[in-house]
């Protein structure tokens, strides 16, 4: 059987994972609080997204739902018990990956709320939008990284404050 699809969602989550961790593990558990707008979502609450996403995955291709009265989100005391909650999610989201088959892509996903349907599509679109996704937020949390004076790491190069000369 060929998994080429699944291969490639594989190999890009093993490639953002490293920056998403550096950037968790950078993060200050006395900053969680902090927002750079009234209108803004909360540091922690953003970093605990870059945490999660990868547990989207997992749930959309293991039980094909999600529903937000349900789904319960970690609550990190520590910027180390964020990292692991990510690393662990990781791992599920490659193995959830792994476990199944390109063919097994065509299935649907649904998002609810209190079991009314807000959204659905393929796993294969909701993996590859999942992914998507936590790079957009990581994005964002450097943002709010770089307002708090906090190293943000190289990504796809190196960074202002990893310059190699």
């Amino acid at each position: 059987m060929n998994n080429t699809l699944i291969m490639q969602f594989v190999d890009e989550l093993n490639a953002e994972s490293p920056a998403s961790r550096k950037c968790l593990e950078r993060t200050p558990v006395e900053l969680f609080g902090w927002k750079p707008h009234e209108t803004s979502m909360q540091l922690g609450y953003l970093a605990l997204l870059v945490a999660e996403i990868p547990r989207w995955i997992s749930v959309a291709i293991e039980k094909s739902v999600i529903d937000f009265e349900t789904f319960g989100h970690f609550q990190p005391k520590s910027t180390a018990e964020l990292v692991a909650h990510f690393d662990e999610n990781v791992k599920g989201a490659i193995n959830a990956l792994q476990g199944m088959s390109d063919d097994s892509l065509v299935e649907m996903f649904f998002l609810k709320n209190k079991g009314q349907t807000l959204f659905s599509s393929s796993k294969k679109e909701t993996v590859s939008s999942s992914i998507n996704h936590l790079v957009h937020h990581r994005g964002q949390l450097t943002v709010y990284m770089r307002l708090n004076n906090i190293p943000v790491p190289s990504i796809y190069g190196p960074s202002a404050d990893e310059r190699v000369f």
